[in-house]
């Protein structure tokens, strides 16, 4: 618009410049947020902590009365809740801690989308206990099935790997494959656990008797049970964030509590009970070394050596059909008894075609007229 300056002074209106834009709005960036335990979580730790620490005096008392050779279960059990212990100790004094941070978007309407940092706290030093105690509670529950050397090495690995799987899951980066992936990792391991321990468990444990079948069903059942909830607390609470760190600390202190000083009262005091359930280890583990030094596992030396002096000799074993009568290598003693074989064959058809008749055999009076061995077989 073109404005005459003499009218403008005349009428005495200057037009004034606006602007018709709306001012933007001010961004005020977001704090980062920090997700810890409060004193109910710490409290938490603390009682926990004592609960282990009971737990663990009583199982070393147990087996006070108990011979070295018989004291496996409670070695092993006493251990489990040593270490736990230990741990539920770091984390209440405020070791064992660190942080795992992630990145949140927050979407706005009229203005770019803004981030905000969260800091959560990740307990590692319990996945360092549960590290150390899962490979001993499975080893208790291989030994009373009955369990082979090597599948209880399988079901061990696998559970160390779902352990670590898990720990490096909590730290791994949102929004990628990182994180779930390694969570896929431990589900899968947790599966091979569960195979080892319901199928080839339970048969060795059935192979056992009735009783300690039944016994290893219920609690192998009851731990399988447990552990398939810590995946879960884990997804609503490291994976996910639903749950905030005293909820995760309340939740996983129950589990732990079941899972090991419950678990091993149960396992001992049965024990104790069932015969059947026993485990007994001679040798270095319960008598230490001998006199020249040597590591054993098992029967004394003096023993093997008896068992030696009195074995019987090859003659003697010959006698009694335990040897072959050769000298053949063992390789070729198989032909060898399958060539006597068909010779002895050779031979009794050989005599079974010579064999006299019925005449003669009257003739020489060895048969009466009447008697006819043929017709009467």
């Amino acid at each position: 618009m073109i404005v005459d300056p003499v009218q403008a002074f005349a009428t005495g209106t200057i037009p004034i410049a606006t602007s018709s834009a709306t001012p933007l709005p001010t961004i005020i960036p977001s704090l980062p947020e920090y997700q810890t335990a409060t004193d109910t979580g710490n409290r938490t730790l603390w009682v926990v902590f004592v609960v282990m620490l009971v737990a663990s005096i009583v199982f070393a008392g147990l087996s006070w009365n108990v011979p070295m050779s018989k004291r496996l279960y409670h070695i092993v059990t006493c251990l489990i809740t040593i270490f736990a212990s230990l741990s539920y100790f770091a984390m209440a004094t405020g070791h064992g801690i660190g942080y795992h941070h992630v990145v949140e978007r927050e979407s706005h309407k009229h203005v770019p989308d803004t981030t905000y940092d969260v800091y959560r706290e990740v307990y590692w030093a319990r996945y360092v206990d549960w590290s150390l105690t899962t490979p001993l509670l499975l080893l208790d529950l291989c030994l009373l099935a009955g369990i082979s050397g090597g599948n209880i090495m399988i079901a061990i690995v696998a559970d160390i790997i779902m352990i670590l799987g898990g720990l490096f899951a909590a730290f791994g980066s949102e929004g990628t494959p990182q994180k779930w992936g390694w969570y896929t990792i431990a589900c899968i391991a947790y599966l091979v656990v569960i195979w080892q321990l319901a199928y080839n468990g339970r048969a060795m444990a059935m192979s056992k008797g009735g009783k300690v079948g039944n016994f290893f069903a219920a609690i192998g059942g009851f731990t399988l049970v447990i552990w398939t909830v810590y995946p879960i607390i884990w997804g609503i609470a490291d994976g996910s964030r639903n749950m905030n760190v005293d909820e995760e600390i309340i939740a996983y202190a129950v589990l732990d509590i079941l899972a090991k000083p419950v678990f091993g009262t149960w396992l001992i005091y049965t024990h104790m009970t069932m015969p059947e359930t026993n485990v007994e280890i001679g040798g270095f583990w319960s008598e230490g070394l001998k006199g020249e030094g040597q590591l054993r596992v098992g029967d004394d030396d003096e023993g093997k050596q008896d068992g030696l002096a009195k074995r019987p000799e090859k003659d003697e074993l010959v006698e009694r059909n335990i040897l072959p009568d050769s000298m053949a290598a063992p390789a070729l003693q198989e032909k060898q008894r399958e060539l006597e074989k068909h010779m002895r064959a050779d031979s009794l058809e050989k005599h079974l075609q010579q064999r006299p008749k019925v005449e003669e055999l009257v003739k020489e009076g060895i048969l009466q007229p009447d008697e006819n061995p043929i017709a009467e077989g």
